[in-house]
């Protein structure tokens, strides 16, 4: 696959002067808060939890609560197909990459690739294919080979020279649990990640995950009040260094916080058993202006941009492609 296809990586810092580019997912959460009237100020606010969140994490050798600030970039992929002699390169994933400014010392450290995930693809397996299948059935079910063409883009990706020659270490990608599962509290503690959770059975999304060859954990740190989702290869606890999970957790924790305060800023936390509801009427909003509604609609017209420019015009290369194993 890897003479077939190329990946082009492209960054753009993610800080309160930060304009979406016009092949930017009108729906990716962060694109979302950088338009409208407030568009400054939603983004110098959620900077500014963001490093707090961080601090109050990273306490150690840290009296003042203010040594580290969180830079993050935007990480655009786009793929060119050669063997389907695409001419133009099509935008593929976005994702977030985190630098910890240690301000003490003057250094740059390295922080984590991943946190967000935002896919042209996902869109369309979620927002078009899924409830197209499911239109004249009286009990919802998934499509055969359903996430398969995104799972092998993505691992492609993932061990392509562009990925390794951008990026130390895999991918961690963090985002909100399921609403349609309970969690069960364990023993299991870690010193950043937090109290661990677990579950029966995969959710939908795990399930997709996982067909992107990633492995799933819930943890919830100190000072959140609900269990977040971490996807990665390898080994989440013992690959990464504390200041690296900080990031990721100060960061996701904080848009969490903005896109879902119904389980995120709960005025509660989550108890030993939890199911989380968007329902729940017992939170806090952010000063953040969020449009949850425009995300939502959104994602049938980006899934749909999918169909038409990538899945429709290469799919008898791709049917073939995602009939091999990635490598």
């Amino acid at each position: 696959m890897s003479e077939e296809v190329t990946f082009t990586i492209k960054r753009i810092g993610f800080d309160e002067h930060y304009r979406p580019s016009d092949s930017t997912r009108t729906t990716t959460n962060f694109a979302n808060l950088a338009r409208g009237e407030q568009r400054q100020e939603n983004l110098r606010r959620t900077l500014e939890m963001i490093d707090n969140r961080f601090n109050a994490l990273a306490h150690w050798d840290n009296p003042e609560g203010n040594r580290y600030t969180v830079e993050l970039d935007i990480v655009s992929v786009d793929m060119t197909i050669h063997a389907a002699r695409a001419s133009d390169a099509l935008p593929l994933i976005e994702i977030l990459k985190t630098t910890i400014l240690d301000r003490q010392t003057g250094e740059r450290i390295e922080g984590v690739a991943g946190n967000n995930f935002s896919s042209y693809v996902r869109d369309y397996d979620f927002s078009v294919v899924l409830p197209e299948h499911n239109k004249n059935r009286t009990t919802f079910s998934i499509p055969d080979n359903f996430g398969t063409l995104h799972g092998n883009l993505f691992t492609s990706f993932i061990n392509s020279g562009a990925y390794k020659d951008c990026f130390t270490k895999p991918p961690v990608i963090c985002i909100s649990v399921s609403n349609s599962r309970t969690y069960h509290r364990t023993d299991n503690r870690h010193p950043v990640l937090g109290v661990e959770y677990r579950q029966d059975d995969y959710s939908l999304t795990d399930a997709y995950f996982r067909k992107m060859g990633l492995t799933v954990r819930y943890f919830m740190p100190e000072g959140s009040v609900a269990p977040l989702a971490f996807y990665f290869f390898g080994d989440l606890l013992n690959d990464y260094t504390n200041l690296e999970l900080i990031s990721t957790i100060s960061t996701m924790d904080t848009f969490q916080k903005i896109y879902r305060p119904e389980i995120y800023n709960a005025n509660s936390v989550a108890g030993r058993a939890y199911k989380p509801s968007l329902d729940h009427s017992d939170y806090s909003l952010t000063p953040i202006v969020y449009d949850r509604e425009e995300r939502n609609r959104l994602g049938i017209e980006q899934g749909r941009f999918a169909e038409e420019h990538f899945i429709k015009p290469y799919k008898p290369y791709l049917d073939q492609w995602s009939s091999r194993p990635a490598s």
